[in-house]
């Protein structure tokens, strides 16, 4: 466990930053050795139905992980307050409300599925193998809410190291295992899947069994899990929030992909591969602002109001340092990357690929922005702005699977989140400038701030 309430701010934050950088970074390059083993061994277009699955199950996912995010915040503040009970409290009910959550999710998805597919417009040649991936990979769901509930826990203390160093484990046994199930045993695009769950259940009992071992001071005991209005409503408020705001989004990117569906299988395979390299990239801003909501929370349940400040400051001078470091490599090196991926020289796939990346990574200079201000408001309790913005987003996504990309074609695809990413960062500025004035305020009535 560590106070992120002392100390140097950008110290704090990129110390707690980098275990999230290389656990989540080692995650996106096993999605890239995932998609090459599939490219190779498989078919090109079985990675276009990899592809074709990916943003609705990401959608599913990232309300665990948002939810379970949302429920760190309770834990962040109740342990910056120094108040173990209420931090007891707070991780029965994140226990109870993720595992309920996660099986409402899983019977759900399971009996929608198919259904979902052909609504968006799943193309026919890859529709046999995206079924049978992503049913599989639906059936791990719990898995995956149970390393992520035990993963934000121990951020919510100051720990982002322990879930890192389960996810690298897994990433490895994964690769292996995508090998060995593909590669070697013919069990096709299906082993991929039947990785991936594998690999999900071996973080999330890695990730428990040394919460069980290291951290057993803040293991709830029978009396923690009685049932507690307030406490089971400020979880549900942040859990929701932070799901909401990222499936939200992700449910934008739904639309979005169906739209680059009608575009043909080959466009499906290269937005695929382009979509890779732009998670990895991407990563590296979003943990420093997934820091953010950690640091913001911990410091308001400690009262430390001035380093809130202070700290979102730093971590957008970092971002923009960071962002600039981004362009040079992604300009450079994108597209040996993209034709490694793909296995494959075909033009039209990398030119449509390299299009969506260099687009993205230049407006990486608004997302960084973006996505600091919306964790920072979270974790001071802003709930509505990151959600009106993740809404923004949403409608911002339909509008251009409705208009601009049947008249832009991919190019379209390629402007649409540039787009929505400048649009929301205005709205949360001024959401922030906002917070920011009654921050100072408090910080006057309470002057502790470091």
């Amino acid at each position: 466990m560590k106070e992120l309430t002392k100390g140097s701010p950008w110290k704090v934050i990129l110390q707690f930053a980098i275990p999230l950088m290389i656990g989540y970074v080692c995650q996106n390059f096993y999605n890239l050795a995932d998609s090459k083993i599939v490219s190779a061994y498989v078919s090109t277009k079985a990675l276009g139905a990899v592809g074709a699955t990916n943003d609705i199950f990401t959608s599913i996912i990232a309300f665990l992980i948002g939810m379970t995010q949302g429920f760190s915040i309770p834990i962040a503040a109740s342990f910056g307050a120094q108040n173990y009970e209420k931090l007891k409290k707070n991780v029965a009910g994140t226990i109870v409300l993720t595992m309920g959550l996660g099986t409402i999710l899983l019977i759900l998805s399971e009996l929608f599925i198919e259904k979902i597919l052909h609504l968006l417009g799943t193309p026919q040649d890859l529709m046999v193998d995206a079924v049978s991936y992503i049913r599989i990979i639906l059936a791990g769901i719990l898995f995956s809410a149970l390393y992520n509930m035990c993963a934000n826990i121990l951020r919510g203390l100051g720990d982002s190291k322990t879930p890192v160093i389960c996810l690298i484990i897994s990433v490895f046994v994964n690769i292996g295992l995508d090998y060995l199930f593909v590669a070697i045993l013919p069990f096709g695009i299906q082993g991929a899947a039947y990785a991936t769950i594998i690999s999900q259940l071996l973080s999330g009992v890695l990730c428990l069994t040394i919460i069980w071992k290291k951290f057993s001071v803040v293991l709830p005991g029978r009396a923690e899990f009685s049932y507690d209005g307030q406490i089971y409503g400020e979880l549900l408020s942040t859990g929701l929030a932070m799901a909401m705001m990222s499936c939200i989004v992700n449910l934008g990117s739904v639309f979005l992909q169906s739209a680059i569906n009608t575009l043909g299988s080959t466009i499906v395979t290269a937005h695929t591969a382009a979509r890779k390299i732009f998670g990895i990239l991407n990563v590296i801003l979003y943990c420093v602002a997934l820091a953010m909501t950690t640091f913001s929370s911990q410091n308001m349940g400690a009262g430390e109001y001035g380093r809130i400040r202070k700290g979102l400051k730093q971590s957008l001078l970092m971002q923009t340092i960071m962002t600039t470091g981004l362009v040079i490599f992604s300009f450079l090196f994108a597209r040996p990357i993209l034709q490694w991926i793909v296995s494959s020289d075909n033009p039209e796939i990398i030119n449509a690929s390299l299009l969506y990346t260099k687009i993205s990574v230049v407006f990486y200079y608004v997302l960084g922005p973006l996505l600091t201000l919306r964790c920072t408001l979270q974790g001071i309790g802003k709930k509505f702005m990151p959600v009106f913005t993740s809404f923004v987003e949403m409608a911002l996504k339909i509008l251009s699977a409705a208009f601009l990309v049947p008249a832009l074609g991919y190019f379209g695809v390629a402007l649409t989140e540039p787009i929505s990413w400048v649009v929301m960062t205005i709205f949360l500025a001024a959401a922030y400038i906002k917070a920011a004035k009654n921050l100072k305020q408090m910080e006057k009535e309470t002057p502790q701030g470091n």
